[in-house]
């Protein structure tokens, strides 16, 4: 598959191999439940497949690079080897490594190489696609730091930061992808006011990876009664995937696939309908 020329949104698929992540923790930890359920995206229509082995929720503990490759690089690798496109959810540059190494395509970094001064150099000679997404502090220290003026031009602000940092240790421009990092130092209202004004982030002259699913912000929309459930996010988060589709974003990270890969389709038969009006 083309990354960057597919003609549609992409939808990239969770897989957390991992003890702790907020809606599925556990659930694919052990290396055969991990590649069921992400032969299961594949069926329900994902295009990449996002691994990861440590949590990033608000206060998650941290995992070091030998744990967190001893989770996921079985799975990618296996993964890889039957032919799917596959990402790795890490900020550790060894990790990143070994994930490329086991045929990883792409690095999602959700610290956007912050967390591991390392990182710029291994993206860089690798070649891999890379995403570097805004992020301000740990998982136990960022829900402190959601504090802005203008929170749209602030993260496009710092994510430009990043993409000249990366581009001065070599990385090149068609490696990068940009993610706004929804819900990493950010409160609803931040969150809203990004996706309302998604657009102002293509001026970073890069492709979007934008990840709503299931995550906190969404309880506002959702029946009271079932607000605290991740899970019952779903609904709301295909309905932001349709809009992200309607403007063009390059990609949506989903835990449940087949209702955003509709989402994506009837935003294009749209798109693909549309004349002037007589």
């Amino acid at each position: 598959m083309d990354l960057f020329d597919a003609g549609r949104t992409l939808v990239m698929g969770v897989v957390n191999v991992t003890p702790d992540s907020f809606s599925d923790g556990g659930r694919w930890l052990a290396p055969e439940a991990a590649l069921a359920h992400a032969r299961r995206l594949i069926d329900d229509g994902a295009d990449i497949l996002d691994v990861g082995g440590e949590s990033t929720r608000p206060g998650a503990r941290r995992v070091d690079a030998a744990e967190e490759c001893d989770r996921i690089l079985g799975v990618v690798r296996e993964l890889a080897a039957e032919g799917h496109t596959v990402s790795v959810d890490t900020v550790n540059a060894v990790t990143a490594h070994a994930a490329v190494a086991a045929g990883a395509r792409i690095i999602n970094d959700v610290s956007g190489s912050l967390a591991d001064p390392d990182m710029p150099r291994v993206i860089a000679e690798t070649g891999v696609a890379y995403v570097a997404q805004h992020w301000r502090g740990t998982p136990e220290t960022m829900n402190s730091l959601a504090t802005y003026g203008d929170v749209v031009a602030e993260v496009v602000a710092e994510l430009r930061g990043r993409l000249d940092t990366l581009q001065e240790a070599g990385v090149r421009h068609e490696q990068i992808i940009c993610d706004p990092g929804l819900g990493f130092a950010k409160d609803a209202g931040h969150n809203w006011r990004i996706l309302a004004h998604i657009d102002e982030f293509a001026a970073l002259g890069h492709p979007l990876l934008v990840g709503a699913s299931r995550k906190r912000f969404l309880a506002g929309v959702v029946p009271p009664a079932l607000a605290a459930q991740p899970l019952e996010r779903d609904h709301a988060t295909a309905a932001i995937t349709a809009l992200l589709a309607h403007h063009g974003v390059w990609a949506v990270r989903v835990h449940e696939v087949r209702p955003s890969r509709d989402a994506v389709r009837v935003a294009r038969m749209v798109l693909e309908n549309r004349r002037p009006r007589e």
